[in-house]
């Protein structure tokens, strides 16, 4: 679940047991927990397409005074932009609880999953998150929130494509490579172009498993791409491209081609 731009309660089944306090009444006292260890994508990138909906895995360790017992608190992971977990612009927390395994009186290991719809995020969301965590008393609902815990980059999934022609070619003659360079637009769940982006056209000769840069050039505005060179030897050329804070690394699938 997602919260933009708000004083962020606990969402999916944590908000459950956030139960509403009665003004004549103090606040209940917040879990005393901390939160370590909070790993999450086991510490890689996390892509989206256009219409994806990413399931990723969290864990975490949570720690406790030896008078406080977790089965009375629940407790999940958080990513985040901006400041605060709590109030954050942008928020992704678990719909589920996570599951803890006992380690000791005062220590816990716990894993969650958080899902993640590309629908749901604006382009501009694409970049450096925060991870977090949160503890909620299952009888009060008062809650315990933990902020920078760790940072995740969550990136626009990009498409890249080549084709060489023409097929077969005669040795010495022009080989022409074309393609275009793509990446998601998660609020309309398509793919635009991605202009203006150094891309490699590589090379790898039949026989051998390793590619090789011929040249390097921008994709143009409309994220085409378009080079030539000399046919020397069977083979296959693609496209490759770095990718970027905000937009994945991705290669074309190399297209053969026969020389006679």
């Amino acid at each position: 679940m997602r919260i933009r731009a708000t004083a962020a309660a606990v969402s999916g089944a944590l908000a459950l047991s956030a139960l509403a306090v009665p003004a004549a009444h103090a606040a209940p006292a917040a879990p005393n927990v901390t939160f370590s260890n909070m790993l999450v994508n086991g510490g890689k990138a996390i892509t989206l397409g256009a219409t994806s909906t990413v399931r990723v895995k969290a864990t975490y360790t949570v720690t406790h005074p030896a008078t406080v017992s977790l089965s009375g608190i629940l407790t999940g992971p958080v990513l985040y932009r901006g400041k605060s977990a709590k109030y954050a612009d942008t928020q992704v927390a678990g719909d589920d609880p996570g599951t803890c395994t006992k380690v000791d009186s005062t220590t816990a290991n716990c894993r969650a999953t958080l899902t993640i719809p590309a629908r749901e995020l604006y382009d501009s969301d694409a970049g450096t998150w925060k991870t977090g965590g949160v503890a909620v008393d299952r009888k009060t609902g008062a809650d315990t929130w933990r902020t920078d815990l760790g940072t995740v980059p969550v990136r626009r999934a990009a498409r890249l494509t080549a084709d060489a022609a023409p097929e077969p070619v005669k040795k010495g003659r022009t080989i022409t490579v074309t393609g275009r360079l793509t990446r998601a637009d998660w609020p309309h769940g398509t793919w635009v172009a991605f202009g203006g982006q150094p891309v490699r056209l590589q090379f790898r000769k039949a026989g051998s498993g390793t590619y090789t840069t011929v040249k390097t050039f921008a994709s143009s505005a409309t994220g085409a791409l378009r080079a030539t060179v000399t046919a020397g030897a069977d083979g296959s050329y693609r496209y490759r491209f770095s990718g970027t804070s905000t937009t994945s690394a991705v290669s074309a699938p190399g297209d053969h081609v026969d020389v006679r």
